[in-house]
């Protein structure tokens, strides 16, 4: 699962690798900003407080097994 921190003014950062190195990919409204290879690198672009990390949930998944179970 991929971990996702999103901002105001429409930034996002994701983890992703460059080369054999990894980094943090900085998008603005989908579009490629930076690939900064530390915390520190971000400030300049996003107040890091501000940032929130999205939690993608498996909606769905408990109510399909319960379906497969109750077949059985």
């Amino acid at each position: 699962m991929e971990t996702r921190w999103v901002g105001p003014d429409g930034y996002e950062i994701t983890g992703a690798m460059c080369g054999d190195r990894q980094v943090l990919r900085l998008r603005r409204h989908g579009e490629h900003v930076a690939d900064c290879f530390s915390v520190d690198e971000l400030r300049p672009y996003v107040d890091l407080a501000d940032l929130c990390e999205v939690i993608t949930l498996p909606f769905g998944q408990r109510a399909a097994r319960g379906r497969r179970e109750a077949a059985r």
